[in-house]
């Protein structure tokens, strides 16, 4: 697969469409830890990344005819892993975002918050405290992801 230096190296990318797409990028890159790979156009699009991670990107768009903007009944998630889910959610609440689902820890060896963002879009941040095979709690493995234990 070639590589360009122009568009998003992730082969999955969410897009998130916003009303202030300025806004959204300054907010997503301070309190979210993304940076800012590519600008197109001052208020158009955005294409932020991880630092020192792989490949996980996410675009950032104005609103336009054609593309789908978060409502009160219909939307989606964005999960986010980060080091320090009680950290985080405390620099998003500052920041104007509000906790939808507060932060608890599952028996598959995961800490989880969901935050609304100000700019409409769901982010459920995810901590790992424990690497845990899926056999340990209930789930399968079906097809091992590289490098994973068995």
């Amino acid at each position: 697969m070639i590589t360009n230096r122009s568009a998003p190296h992730a082969r999955v990318v969410p897009v998130l469409v916003v009303a202030d797409v300025r806004a959204a990028v300054a907010w997503y890159c301070e309190v979210l830890g993304f940076v800012e790979h590519v600008r197109i156009g001052e208020r158009h699009r955005a294409q932020l990344g991880l630092p020192d991670g792989p490949a996980a990107e996410l675009v950032v768009a104005e609103v336009r005819p054609g593309r789908r903007t978060p409502t009160q009944t219909r939307s989606h998630q964005v999960m986010l892993k980060v080091e320090d889910v009680a950290a985080v959610v405390a620099e998003a609440v500052a920041r104007g975002a509000t906790v939808a689902d507060p932060q608890h820890d599952w028996e598959y060896g995961e800490r989880q918050a969901t935050v609304d963002d100000p700019f409409g879009h769901q982010w459920v941040l995810n901590q790992t405290l424990v690497d845990t095979a899926p056999e340990e709690w209930g789930g399968e493995a079906v097809t091992p992801r590289p490098g994973d234990r068995r």
